[in-house]
């Protein structure tokens, strides 16, 4: 076999490869086996029909065509690996010339990874959030907390903001009552904003047994989109009663014995948080400035793929889930057609680039990855997607998706490498120190998000749509 490469554009090239015929004699007895199975001759038995007799029978056109098939892919890897080129996807195959006992040659367009020059990166500082935990978030959190121990109580009084109201519904539309348009016993509370437009204003001020009625858009259900009559009949109306915030609230809500206690360990929660956050803005500003500094050219189709990707798990997996089709969602985010599909190219093109930088990155500071950083990041991934680790590592290794996950902690570790070496300041003018073994998992979580295929953002907005 003769190969040669040669180069479209810096992401694309074309492959011309000349097979004598006698390497196609495997393919050649492979395929008469396949046709010999497949066909019955009277006065052969099945299987053992002749090559001649096929020939004649079913024409040489068809075996040739049948060994074609079957060499196609294997002397199409030979090139590649001769070329020491990285394909990406599925190349165009085109067989330019075949001739019966004396040669098959064809050619294979593929995009290729590029080429790419990572340059001095030492020189890189960005500015994060300062840490900051004020008095006003450690009452904040301790009044979240004590909502949670919070108990109801039944009054005989109008409703008022914060009560929990049972309530009695009923829509209509033209007049005519919805199918799915009665609901009993819905414990709602007011100023949570979580059922229809238009509620807190209707009950607030009705008593057990007032009844209101008013108009509101429906969100769902079979009239989803237009405009209801709603009948709200409150049947019981219940006060939140809060504990008193003091060293018995603290007991019943932690392991501390005073309400000093609770407060001092809300902050120091606060402050981890805060560094937590802090280190993952760091890295993805880090990572914005590296992306800066290297020229990706991006392959056409692998960026065509790519946003048609994202928008079938928005429209078909986020949007799909919530009952929401893709026209809604873009008329809640005031967005066209247009603004969507430049949006979505814009957070592809950023993710395939990620991709690419970090992984160059990997073989430039020569980065591997050893079994404990594989399972820990599997014991990571299982917990965020809410399986079992044994069940999450047999859905990957059943899905041949190991050397993904590899690729995954490979290139947080590059992107760790890279903070490592970054000046990271605060907004105070302090310099924050990266350099702990836990960064290198906050990086993980920032590479892994940058070159996801879902459209995290669209899917956040999608949950606010609805």
């Amino acid at each position: 076999m003769k190969s040669a490469v040669e180069t479209l554009n810096p992401t694309r090239v074309r492959l011309t490869v000349e097979v004598p015929f006698e390497e196609l004699k495997d393919s050649l007895d492979a395929a008469y086996k396949k046709i010999n199975q497949q066909v019955t001759v009277k006065g052969f038995r099945k299987g053992k029909i002749p090559a001649r007799v096929i020939d004649q029978r079913f024409g040489r056109g068809a075996v040739l065509e049948e060994a074609v098939n079957d060499a196609l892919p294997k002397f199409y890897t030979e090139a590649v690996n001769e070329a020491d080129l990285n394909p990406l996807g599925q190349p165009e195959v085109d067989i330019t010339e075949l001739k019966d006992g004396e040669l098959l040659a064809f050619t294979a367009e593929v995009d290729v990874r590029p080429e790419i020059e990572i340059p001095d990166y030492s020189g890189i500082e960005v500015e994060v959030d300062a840490i900051e935990v004020s008095d006003e978030d450690i009452e904040k959190a301790v009044e979240q907390l004590r909502g949670r121990f919070a108990s109801t109580k039944d009054v005989e009084r109008a409703a008022e903001d914060g009560d929990v109201v049972t309530l009695d519904l009923e829509a209509k539309v033209d007049g005519e009552v919805l199918e799915d348009g009665v609901a009993s016993d819905v414990s709602y509370t007011i100023g949570s904003g979580e059922l229809l437009e238009g509620i807190d204003e209707a009950v607030k001020g009705l008593e057990a047994g007032g009844e209101a009625t008013f108009t509101s858009q429906l969100k769902g259900g079979s009239a989803e989109g237009k405009d209801s009559e709603v009948t709200v009949k409150v049947t019981k109306v219940s006060a939140r009663e809060l504990p008193g915030l003091d060293d018995e609230f603290a007991q019943m809500a932690s392991e501390f014995d005073t309400l000093e206690d609770l407060k001092a360990d809300s902050r120091k929660r606060l402050e981890n948080q805060k560094q937590f956050d802090q280190a993952t803005q760091a890295q993805e500003r880090v990572l914005e400035k590296l992306l800066e500094l290297v020229e990706v050219p991006i392959p056409e189709k692998l960026l065509a793929d790519e946003v048609q990707t994202r928008k079938h798990n928005l429209e078909h997996h986020q949007l799909g889930q919530m009952g929401l089709t893709i026209e809604k969602y873009l008329e809640f985010q005031g967005k066209t057609v247009e603004e969507f599909d430049a949006e979505t190219s814009e957070q592809a093109v950023k993710g395939i680039k990620t991709q690419f930088v970090l992984d160059a990155l990997v073989n430039k500071e020569k980065l591997g990855v050893n079994q404990e950083e594989l399972t820990e990041h599997l014991m990571r991934r299982a917990q965020s997607s809410g399986m079992s680790p044994d069940q999450f590592a047999q859905a990957v290794v059943e899905g041949g998706q190991v050397p993904m996950l590899v690729g995954e902690v490979a290139r947080g570790k590059a992107l760790a490498v890279v903070v490592e070496s970054a000046k990271v300041v605060d907004t105070k003018g302090e310099v924050i120190d990266l350099s702990d073994d836990e960064d290198e998992d906050e990086a993980q979580a920032v590479a892994e998000a940058e070159t996801a295929a879902a459209v995290d953002a669209d899917e956040d907005k999608a949950e606010e749509a609805k």
